[in-house]
């Protein structure tokens, strides 16, 4: 029970100050430059441009409907804490007594896209969105298998952003375009992590001794993958080990010296989770 109490308490921390900083983008850098990057929210900076309506308060209207249409695609706890995502989002968008960083739009657009990035990458990490587009998204693609959930939502963006290139200007939509863009990759990077960890991938004849060698000198564990020569038709273990970025020399310098013709390759490991790395408690 505690630890599900900590695991909640965490996820509404989440949500909390991705709403500041999501919300923080907009007064900093987006609205002062007239960028609609994609949504209800956009449509709220279209039509601040328009009539100077308050953005947050125009999101917020716009999505209650959408909720109360969508709410049954998805379950009562996410549909909870989406609204709770929203209503905060909304309202840091007008609230927060923050004055324009910049008037320049590509420096707005870029930082701009940055911060609501990491906010509503926050916002997703604590289980919730911030938009009743993603309810209708998925009440869309359950009537109609073959519209995803993912075309759905690039749609919406596609047409607030042609919206913002009729009414606002065509370079404002540009801005837009390279906005969203710079705010997914951040959200991608603040759901998968920031660690550099890698996960090392080592073939060879002397995988035993290897394996041996990094569990002795690194304290690192390691999983033996069953594998299959193509060539040879030969069975050869291959060793898997995560390790973090510093750790890389390290490793390389066990495999040389256990076996010189070794074949090795490392990818990202963007995330890590259990022993000898963040605990499993800490995602809830």
């Amino acid at each position: 029970m505690k630890r599900f109490f900590s695991g909640l308490l965490w996820a509404y921390i989440q949500i909390v100050i991705g709403c500041v900083l999501g919300g923080a983008a907009y007064p900093l850098f987006m609205t002062p430059n007239n960028i609609a990057p994609g949504g209800l929210t956009g449509v709220g900076v279209i039509l601040n441009y328009l009539f100077s309506l308050p953005v947050g308060t125009t999101s917020l209207v716009l999505n209650v409907p959408l909720f109360i249409i969508g709410y049954r695609s998805i379950g009562r706890v996410f549909a909870f804490r989406s609204l709770v995502a929203t209503v905060l989002f909304s309202l840091f968008i007008d609230i927060l007594p923050l004055e324009p960083m910049t008037l320049d739009p590509l420096l707005g657009t870029l930082f701009g896209g940055v911060l609501l990035g990491i906010g509503l990458g926050l916002i997703l990490r604590g289980g919730a969105t911030t938009g009743g587009t993603d309810m209708v998204a998925r009440m869309v693609h359950k009537r109609f298998q073959f519209i995803t959930v993912g075309s759905f939502l690039f749609a919406l963006d596609f047409l607030v952003v042609i919206a913002a290139g009729f009414f606002v200007g065509s370079t404002a939509a540009l801005y837009a375009l390279i906005n969203i863009y710079v705010a997914s990759r951040v959200v991608d990077a603040v759901m998968t992590g920031f660690g550099g960890n890698k996960a090392c991938f080592i073939i060879s004849d002397s995988w035993e001794m290897i394996s041996q060698h990094i569990m002795q000198q690194m304290n690192r564990g390691i999983t033996q993958l069953h594998a299959r020569g193509g060539y040879t038709g030969k069975e050869k273990p291959v060793v898997l080990c995560v390790i973090s970025r510093q750790e890389v020399m390290a490793l390389k310098s066990i495999v040389r010296q256990d076996d010189e013709s070794a074949f090795m390759f490392i990818t990202e490991a963007h995330e890590a989770i259990g022993e000898g790395f963040a605990g499993l408690t800490d995602e809830e």
